[in-house]
């Protein structure tokens, strides 16, 4: 624990500029504009949504409660005839915005401390800033882009959506790594 009195600085830093980042990502750059559709007959779904009385969480459709279940001929023909797909369903009202931006806030905090331990682990008081850039910056983009990758192989995510998210993360991790690079202790 010794490495968080050492790099608190660059942590909350690294942190703070993540945050900043992301915010100009998000709402000055459109990139992300047309990573949703909207659903063809949307009032009609909303509809019957509502009447199943859909709660908040993760859905899959069709539904097979088990691998036996997916060899069934039943759900084969759900599977055929389509729609097939992964949902999201949030509690009703307007996004929490705070929370939400809050909960960002401190993964990047999580994600600044475990690249602080790990290269605390690794380069002492006074390495050079561009090994410990390069070292903070890989990283860095696997803390910030690798987990977008399971959902273009399992919830089947357009690739091209989850490559604007791995450059959001790139833009992440060189803003860490410059921030690590800068604010590394001296010998």
């Amino acid at each position: 624990m010794a490495f968080l009195l050492d790099l608190w600085l660059p942590i909350m830093a690294a942190a703070a500029l993540v945050f900043v980042a992301s915010s100009v990502l998000h709402m000055l750059i459109p990139i992300h504009r047309n990573d949703y559709s909207q659903i063809p007959g949307e009032d009609e779904v909303l509809d019957a949504m509502r009447k199943a009385n859909l709660g908040r969480g993760s859905y899959m459709f069709p539904f097979a409660s088990c691998m036996k279940d997916m060899q069934s001929e039943e759900i084969t023909a759900k599977l055929n005839s389509g729609p097939v797909g992964f949902m999201t369903v949030l509690p009703p009202g307007p996004m929490q915005m705070g929370k939400s931006l809050g909960q960002w806030f401190l993964f990047t905090i999580g994600v600044s401390v475990l690249i602080a331990y790990a290269t605390s682990l690794v380069f002492e008081a006074g390495a050079d800033y561009r090994q410990i850039f390069r070292f903070t910056a890989t990283l860095g983009f696997l803390g910030y882009s690798f987990g977008y990758v399971q959902d273009a192989i399992w919830k089947g995510q357009r690739w091209s959506v989850v490559m604007k998210f791995m450059f959001d993360g790139l833009v992440y991790a060189l803003v860490t790594a410059g921030t690590f690079g800068w604010l590394w202790p001296e010998a």
